[in-house]
């Protein structure tokens, strides 16, 4: 996946906030038992997950004069699912590329070389905002799944100073400097959910007691009151007929709206709370909805789904630095929907999915890779259900469009209003190829069937 900044230089699709319960720079204890392959979250054995953090060290070998190379050394590690690279510093762009290789746990044998998406500030919170200003907020690639691994190798490699660009400056190095403090992020998602009793002759199938949760566990499932049942692991479809009435309360015109879907809630796909800030930011509505792919790859099946998405949780507040998950909703490629950043996939959570664009805006993250490879007719038709629903509880015509004022970005200006699609891509709002060339060719389908799901 490649993009361009304003200098040519490519970026591509991850998210970033800022304000973590923890520093970044300190690694999270290690795991207990190797991260789950498959199953849903509330059907296996609570685990928690780690991360381990590896610094990298310059590399013996340097095949051409004057290159910045630096690595990590084939070594065993503990079990980890997911990789990414962060560094110290969230302005200074990393011009070269990262490759690693895993060992996989259940075969022992190692993968070819695979390359991280080095471009990543493109999804951070807006210029100037107190989530980007936190001072706790760190650089980094995109995170890569590359399933249970239990050995790694990296290679970082400067890119090449053109001889033009090198006439024009002082520095005698033939290589751009490679970012300070570049450290390998191991993430273990660890296993499933907290346990759930078995429920009472009186209670939904999906829900679950919270007597012994934590105070962050239960004010993000009550943040979906009237919704779903505190401790729901699902908040249950509705057809549109019962969705325009819940809405019909609150509203004296008929709305547009399509039927509320499926969606797993924090609890269902096994979040660890504490993780997280304890408090929920808002904007004030959701005039339009960014669509991004994850760039984590498509090599997981929807059973791993879970699995995934907490390990980019887990590096996003861990790793990078950042509050909370940046998507507000995530979608797999069986067209499974999840809800995202905390505070209630009904109301206008603040996310940090498209720089510039946060505000007045949600962002929906399908996990994989489409730059080349086609989005499931499962995650589309998902993607399209969703903004239906979300946006039409705001009013909002999918196939309309609406103007948001950016507040900085590498195509607007702070402050310029911007006429966008209400269902937009990422690269609509930004200079990215995000959400990959095959995902976006689909965004038309989308704002028409999303309409059609409103009764347009």
């Amino acid at each position: 996946m490649r993009g361009f900044l304003a200098s040519s230089i490519g970026v591509t699709c991850a998210a970033a906030l800022a304000l973590p319960l923890a520093p970044p720079a300190a690694a999270a204890a290690p795991s207990a038992a190797p991260p789950t392959s498959g199953g849903t979250a509330h059907s296996e054995a609570y685990v928690p997950g780690g991360t381990q953090s590896l610094p990298l060290a310059p590399l013996t070998r340097d095949r051409a004069p004057g290159a910045a190379e630096q690595g990590v050394p084939r070594r065993d590690v503990r079990h980890f699912s997911l990789v990414g690279l962060v560094w110290d510093d969230p302005d200074t762009e990393l011009h070269g590329h990262v490759q690693v290789r895993t060992r996989a746990t259940a075969t022992g044998n190692w993968s070819g070389w695979q390359e991280l998406e080095a471009h990543n500030a493109d999804h951070a919170a807006d210029p100037g905002t107190p989530e980007s200003t936190s001072g706790r907020v760190r650089g980094a690639t995109a995170p890569l799944w590359v399933g249970e691994s239990d050995g790694v190798e990296v290679r970082v490699r400067a890119e090449s100073i053109p001889e033009a660009a090198r006439a024009t400056t002082a520095a005698p190095a033939a290589a751009s400097p490679l970012p300070t403090g570049m450290r390998l992020e191991l993430v273990n998602p660890g296993e499933g959910a907290l346990p759930e009793p078995a429920p009472g002759p009186d209670e939904a199938p999906r829900t679950t007691g919270m007597t012994a949760e934590s105070a962050e566990a239960v004010a993000a499932s009550a943040a979906n009151a009237g919704l779903a049942p505190l401790g729901a692991t699902e908040i249950p479809a509705l057809s549109r007929a019962q969705t325009q009435a819940q809405l019909a309360t609150q509203q004296q015109a008929k709305p547009y709206v399509g039927p509320r879907p499926k969606i797993t809630t924090r609890r269902g796909w096994g979040a660890n709370e504490k993780l997280r800030d304890k408090k929920f930011v808002y904007t004030k509505k959701v005039k339009a909805a960014f669509v991004h792919h994850s760039a984590t790859g498509n090599n997981y099946s929807c059973k791993q789904a879970p699995s995934v998405i907490r390990s980019i949780y887990r590096y996003h507040v861990n790793s990078m630095g950042w509050r909370d998950l940046g998507y507000n909703f995530l979608v797999d490629k069986c067209g499974k929907i999840y809800e995202g950043r905390a505070g209630g996939v009904s109301k206008a959570v603040l996310g940090a999915h498209t720089l510039g664009f946060n505000s007045n805006s949600m962002g929906i993250a399908v996990l994989g890779t489409y730059s080349s490879k086609k989005p499931s007719s499962a995650a589309v038709k998902a993607v399209a259900r969703l903004t239906a629903w979300k946006v039409g509880l705001y009013g909002m015509n999918p196939r309309g469009k609406t103007y948001l004022k950016s507040g900085g970005g590498n195509l607007y200006r702070k402050g310029k209003n911007v006429r966008l699609n209400v269902i937009s891509g990422h690269r609509d709002g930004f200079a990215t190829s995000c959400p990959g060339k095959k995902l976006y060719g689909k965004l038309g389908t989308t704002r028409s069937t999303a309409a059609k799901y409103q009764g347009r």
